[in-house]
């Protein structure tokens, strides 16, 4: 792709990303510079916290030639940040977006003296590259658009497609920080990535360029439309459960840990155990879309179900969990109420299977209930 030049920044000092979701190796800001014949596309701003370093990069691949589009795909900060200093520098560029991202751009403040509002199928000719716009609003915000270069086969992807981490992490593993990504920022909208797909598939796409992530190509561009297909239609990626537990002095989590056990040895698959109150969320709510089944085991607490177990239920509604199998376990001492709290929970979600019989402790698990850890294990796996 040598009329493709990468300017994007790693921002590796960053810790939470939209102040929530952990980053073991920081976040990229990606962006683009499509040189044409006749004309330069700056594809994206960065987040300003690398705005210095992106405006310097810019410089070095235009040499002496000015941009004449800057293309806002996607006006959320992380990409915006930087493109009131990137017209304070190229005054003349003008800023392709679409209608709602004018309406954004204002609220964040930025000031675009020369702006083109660019809609579904509109191309807009570089010489010798050309760009064709695809609306793709919800994805995660109403005014994202994308832009599909014909003559090199690059969809320039915006938010889809994305991962945590800087550009070079988990090169070989693609899919581990991109599922918690697409679940966590994206999951909610798999409807309107499902119709986007549909609208991409009869185009050749030899490389996503996705506006977090390293770029995608050959087999790891093949694996991330697989995946995508699944995940936008909350198919099942692994045949598995997940057991999550939130407990307040461990009874409740001795019983999740040996009904995982159990699981294992009747041949569940894959089985995951994450403990609510001390683990990543964000990696929690990856593992409940990734497999097929979830087991939940929760203590009482004040009437209700203890707050670990409130925010992750919260955050599976939040994020359209649905088609799944769920087991319920609860713990209570002297007025269990969390499987009827947890089932008022997940009856928002569609297509929710609650398996029974649940199982109630009270205090600890006695040795007598091992057999019905069995029963439930049993069941969840008919």
């Amino acid at each position: 792709m040598k009329n493709i030049k990468y300017v994007g920044c790693d921002d590796a000092t960053l810790d939470l990303f939209e102040s929530q979701y952990v980053l073991p190796e920081g976040m990229c800001y990606n962006s683009y510079v499509l040189l044409g014949e006749a004309r330069v596309a700056v594809m994206d701003a960065v987040d300003a916290r690398c705005c210095e370093e992106w405006l310097k990069k810019v410089e070095e691949i235009l040499g002496n030639r000015k941009p004449d589009y800057l293309v806002c795909h996607h006006m959320e900060p992380d990409h915006s940040g930087s493109i009131n200093a990137f017209l304070t520098k190229y005054p003349e560029t003008i800023v392709l977006c679409s209608k709602q991202a004018t309406v954004m751009a204002a609220q964040f403040g930025i000031d675009i003296k020369n702006l083109q509002v660019v809609a579904e199928g509109q191309v807009i000719d570089l010489g010798g590259q050309t760009l064709q716009f695809v609306a793709a609003p919800m994805i995660h915000w109403p005014e994202v658009m994308m832009s599909y270069c014909p003559e090199e086969q690059v969809l320039f992807s915006a938010d889809a497609f994305g991962k945590f981490g800087v550009y070079h992490a988990d090169e070989d593993d693609w899919a581990c920080e991109a599922r918690r990504y697409y679940f966590n920022i994206v999951g909610k909208y798999g409807a309107q990535v499902a119709n986007l797909l549909k609208k991409l598939a009869d185009k050749p796409i030899t490389t996503i360029a996705p506006l977090h992530g390293y770029m995608l190509e050959g087999e790891k561009k093949d694996e991330a439309l697989r995946l995508y297909n699944i995940w936008s239609t909350y198919g099942v990626e692994t045949e598995g459960v997940l057991v999550a537990y939130a407990s307040i002095h461990g009874n409740t989590a001795k019983a999740a840990q040996q009904l995982a056990e159990i699981l294992k040895t009747k041949g569940a698959g894959k089985v995951a155990i994450t403990d609510l109150t001390r683990d990543d969320m964000a990696e929690a709510i990856e593992d409940a879309f990734r497999m097929d089944k979830l087991v939940l085991c929760c203590a009482t607490y004040d009437g209700d179900i203890f707050p670990p177990m409130h925010m992750f239920l919260h955050k599976l509604r939040l994020k359209g969990y649905q088609n799944r199998r769920v087991a319920l376990v609860e713990n209570g001492s002297w007025a269990p109420q969390a499987v009827r709290i947890m089932k008022e929970m997940l009856a928002a979600c569609k297509n929710i299977e609650i398996v029974e019989p649940t199982l109630t402790i009270r205090g600890a698990l006695k040795p007598e209930q091992s057999a019905q850890l069995e029963t439930l294990a049993d069941a969840l796996l008919a």
